[in-house]
């Protein structure tokens, strides 16, 4: 029963994993399309003026982010950091509890 749950644990983690990506990957394509339109309408309609770069640039960084998140890289905020902070944080409450008692 125990091998039950885990197997059912692991397969939602993994269910959800793979919807991130997928997710970060239909963001990606859309960033890519949508951007060669606006340049495509940029140079018709305005070529004296460049403004696709600002849409691609903001739109570029939420990208960048994203991937990032979807990727699990992250220099600063990574799974590692995210467990000794939870540590850290339950030992704290743990003291509190037993300065209080």
């Amino acid at each position: 029963m125990e091998n039950q749950n885990t197997d059912e644990e692991r397969y939602y983690k993994a269910r959800k994993r793979v919807e991130e990506i997928k997710g970060f990957y239909g963001n990606l394509i859309s960033y890519i399309v949508v951007n060669c339109f606006l340049l495509v309408l940029n140079l018709v309609t305005s070529p004296q003026y460049l403004w696709f770069f600002w849409p691609l640039l903001g739109w570029g960084i939420g990208v960048l982010f994203h991937g990032l998140k979807v990727f699990n890289y992250s220099p600063f905020f990574n799974r590692e950091w995210e467990e000794r902070k939870i540590k850290e944080y339950m030992e704290k409450e743990e003291q509190t509890k037993k300065t209080w008692e």
